[in-house]
């Protein structure tokens, strides 16, 4: 039997600040690429000026930038465990989702609950690259340190007890 638990993990505190700050990029990028238009038009009607050049330049690469990045507002990490594989992902707006991370619980060297005097040995080490892949920083946080590549990582997530539990049967050093 396949041993598999999917998780997502969104984020419980400020959803109005992150629902005000979509809207409020939805609606410069639509001032900003007015604003481009406008130098755009200018320039289609052969009036060559400084002023239509940088309406078109600024507008149109600030529109741009903000509907690149608006769905960076509403992001979600999502963690899937199997038999042992452990991959993260970011899902930015419901629309795109980039893999993160791929590793094997076998692999983990430590592991444990970030409220404990473990996490903050490997968090003090020098030349450690930190992940963080959570959004709620008040919920618990559990730690995964390993070296990939002669690289030493610390990932911080937070999944939940089943998911800790199930990722404890693979290996012996992570604590449930």
């Amino acid at each position: 039997m396949d041993n598999f638990k999917e998780e997502v993990v969104t984020r419980r505190q400020g959803r109005v600040l992150n629902a005000l700050g979509y809207v409020m990029s939805w609606f410069l990028l639509v001032c900003f690429g007015l604003v481009g238009l406008m130098g755009l038009s200018g320039l289609m009607a052969l009036n060559f000026n400084v002023t239509n050049v940088v309406a078109l330049v600024l507008g149109g690469g600030v529109a741009f930038l903000l509907f690149r990045y608006k769905d960076n507002f509403r992001i979600e990490y999502e963690y899937s465990f199997t038999n042992g594989e452990m991959d993260f992902a970011m899902v930015l707006g419901n629309a795109r989702r980039k893999q993160l991370l791929s590793l094997r619980i076998r692999e983990m060297e430590a592991g444990g609950w970030a409220d404990g005097p473990t996490f903050e040995k490997y968090d003090s080490m020098k030349d450690v690259k930190r992940l963080d892949y959570f959004l709620n920083s008040k919920s618990r946080l559990y730690y995964l340190y390993f070296v990939r590549d002669g690289k030493r990582t610390l990932l911080l997530m937070e999944p939940s007890q089943e998911m800790v539990n199930m990722m404890a049967q693979y290996s012996k050093v992570l604590e449930s």
